[in-house]
């Protein structure tokens, strides 16, 4: 099947879009927070990465911890660590992040 231009200009949106839906973040509460994830933390690789700690993601209704990583620091930014937030309903994870400086 030879697509036009036309359907490969909408094929393309289609795409952008479910990406950007796939890539939200879920801010679901839960009763009791897990507990601490405890783990053996790799060498770095330079002396110039920072370790971007893990994160607890929503995954199938429940949060699952995804581990840290090395990573480059970002110009004119710094890391911040995701923290579990008490809301009235609960706890929610609040991810970590790059913030602006």
């Amino acid at each position: 099947m030879k697509l036009t231009s036309h359907k490969k200009i909408i094929l393309g949106l289609a795409l952008v879009a479910s990406v950007g839906i796939t890539s939200c973040t879920v801010r679901a509460v839960v009763r009791e927070r897990p507990t601490e994830v405890v783990y053996v933390r790799p060498a770095p690789p330079s002396r110039e990465h920072i370790w971007i700690t893990g994160d607890w993601v929503w995954v199938g209704g429940r949060y699952e911890w995804r581990e840290g990583h090395w990573e480059r620091p970002r110009p004119a930014a710094r890391w911040e660590n995701g923290h579990w937030q008490e809301t009235s309903r609960g706890w929610r994870w609040i991810p970590g992040h790059w913030r602006n400086v």
